[in-house]
């Protein structure tokens, strides 16, 4: 009876612990796509509106970028280090790496979205700079 007890006391905590695991992994911290950055967006006009815009994806890249890295060091001790982990090695590797990925699709998100504002933001600075000929254009005209 003590052992089966037993197992099933151990069998719910390796439950537990694969379940805290995982559960980062899936949710991955995109600073970047908050509230008032969506507001921020619906509400670019102008060539500045969208070039902060493009900076905060770009700095979001960066600190994401950071936290790569840091992941990247983490890893490398647990493949070097693995005896220290036990049996949670692989565990603790796998977790790591899908952080990795998760992360690094963030960042390829945000530097796409930084990019597609800085194009918005051009697109603006032509028009602006075309409509602005145009009406020096104009002025001559009636002279």
């Amino acid at each position: 009876m003590k052992t089966k007890s037993g197992k099933f006391l151990a069998a719910i905590s390796m439950i537990g612990l694969l379940a805290s695991l995982s559960a980062p992994a899936t949710a991955v911290d995109n600073s970047a796509d908050t509230p008032e950055i969506r507001a921020a967006i619906q509400n670019a006009t102008t060539r500045s509106d969208h070039e902060a815009i493009a900076i905060h994806y770009e700095d979001a890249a960066s600190q994401m970028q950071a936290k790569v890295n840091e992941q990247k060091e983490l890893l490398e001790q647990y493949q070097n280090k693995s005896y220290l982990y036990g049996r949670r090695a692989q565990d603790l590797q796998s977790h790591t790496e899908a952080l990795i990925r998760n992360y690094e699709r963030t960042i390829a998100a945000d530097i796409q979205e930084a990019a597609l504002h800085r194009q918005m933001a051009s697109k603006l600075d032509e028009n602006h700079a075309t409509s602005e000929a145009q009406s020096q254009e104009l002025q001559a005209s009636y002279r």
